[in-house]
């Protein structure tokens, strides 16, 4: 296989597009954590709150070593290229299957951080079940009195 310096070069647009993505997230993760904080001082409920901070700082330290894996992949993609324009082959094939596995890693972790998320809305949907869904809602509430009767 012939590594040419635009092949390293395609990963580029990859990370910036996750960067951009898990920075926003980062960003509305925290936001989260500041208003459930707040919630947290002036509530009497507060075992509820604590674990949805448990949790969203969790997601925050996945979406942090995403984007520090993502970044070593864009630096790793870097040195692959110079490597090719000093004329180091291997030493470039080496540095950009580095960067190509960082990448699956971001991604792999990106999934990862997506199933807490969904998860987490799953949680805090489930007692609005019947609002969201009235028609099952009256089905089960059907059921429940022919089982009772």
């Amino acid at each position: 296989m012939e590594l040419t310096i635009s092949t390293p070069a395609l990963l580029f647009s990859t990370v910036s597009l996750l960067m951009i993505a898990f920075t926003n997230r980062f960003l509305a993760l925290a936001s989260l954590i500041r208003d459930l904080h707040v919630k947290y001082k002036t509530e009497e409920e507060k075992e509820n709150i604590v674990a949805q901070i448990i949790g969203l700082q969790r997601r925050i330290r996945i979406v942090r070593n995403i984007q520090i894996i993502a970044i070593s992949s864009l630096l790793l993609s870097a040195v692959c290229m110079l490597l090719i324009f000093v004329e180091r082959e291997l030493a470039a094939k080496w540095f950009f299957g580095g960067a190509l596995l960082l990448q699956i890693i971001a991604l792999t972790l990106s999934v990862r951080e997506i199933t807490l998320s969904m998860n987490a809305l799953k949680l805090e949907l489930s007692d609005m079940a019947e609002l969201i869904s009235p028609a099952s809602h009256r089905k089960r509430k059907k059921g429940e009195s022919h089982t009772k009767a």
